[in-house]
């Protein structure tokens, strides 16, 4: 019996080469969740094959026909095209930046091919409102994404920061009044901006919060441990020192 035919939308998150022409990507789909393709002749010089390997760059969003089994670890696509065309994720250096950031964080999140639609809106509404973000917000938009993200993986920071309330505890995921006995936690002004952020509903609200880059920098480097706490083998992230050079 030959695998169904499924129209998708999806974020293109990982790129291998694969013998001489081809790729295996790793693509975060709406209808089924984190999948690795093999698409053929991609990488040739022909009239074919020329630019096509260009749509498989991570962050990319498209329009996917895909064959589908659950049986396979490694499905195919029959046809794909650009969903959304950036105009400055994939030239622009900061936003670039950014957007890899938040590659990852998805990357090293999604453990299961299981489908979660509301993920993928959110993620693809993110990367949509970077390629249109003003410096301003694309230099907090990395701490506006991890802490957004963790609600659809079962964890995040409660937004109950108060007067009496004023330590952020990354292992429990909330503030609390007592100093935590462990050394995860902030407090003073990066508590208060951590609760600030969490308030955030749109990221063109992100302009009003104004960040100095150490400070920033901080900030990204304690939610990093935050979602080490929370996420089986999450590691260190790799586009953390660029990030944080590139936003100053």
């Amino acid at each position: 019996m030959p695998d169904k035919l499924h129209k998708t939308r999806g974020i293109v998150l990982r790129t291998v080469k694969y013998g001489e022409t081809s790729v295996i990507v790793s693509i975060f789909t709406e209808l089924f969740g984190l999948q690795s393709y093999l698409v053929n002749g991609v990488r040739t010089s022909t009239k074919k094959g020329s630019g096509k390997a260009n749509l498989f760059q991570p962050s990319a969003i498209l329009d996917l026909v895909v064959y589908h089994s659950e049986l396979k670890q490694l499905q195919r696509i029959k046809e794909f095209k650009w969903g959304y065309i950036y105009q400055h994720i994939l030239s622009d250096v900061r936003k670039n930046a950014v957007a890899l950031f938040m590659v990852e964080l998805l990357s090293k999140c999604l453990k299961q091919p299981e489908n979660n639609p509301d993920l993928f809106h959110f993620s693809e509404d993110a990367f949509r409102h970077l390629d249109d973000a003003s410096d301003a917000e694309t230099a907090n938009f990395p701490l506006f994404v991890a802490l957004h993200l963790p609600v659809f993986f079962g964890f995040r920071i409660d937004d109950n920061y108060s007067e009496q309330n004023q330590y952020l505890d990354l292992q429990e995921g909330s503030f609390t009044a007592v100093q935590p006995t462990h050394p995860y936690f902030l407090d003073d002004k990066q508590a208060y901006i951590i609760s600030q952020l969490l308030k955030v509903q749109q990221p063109v609200e992100l302009e009003d919060i104004k960040l100095n880059h150490e400070f920033r920098r901080n900030l990204l480097f304690a939610l990093e441990r935050f979602y080490a706490l929370h996420i089986a083998e999450f590691g260190t992230m790799r586009t953390l020192p660029v990030l944080r050079e590139i936003l100053g």
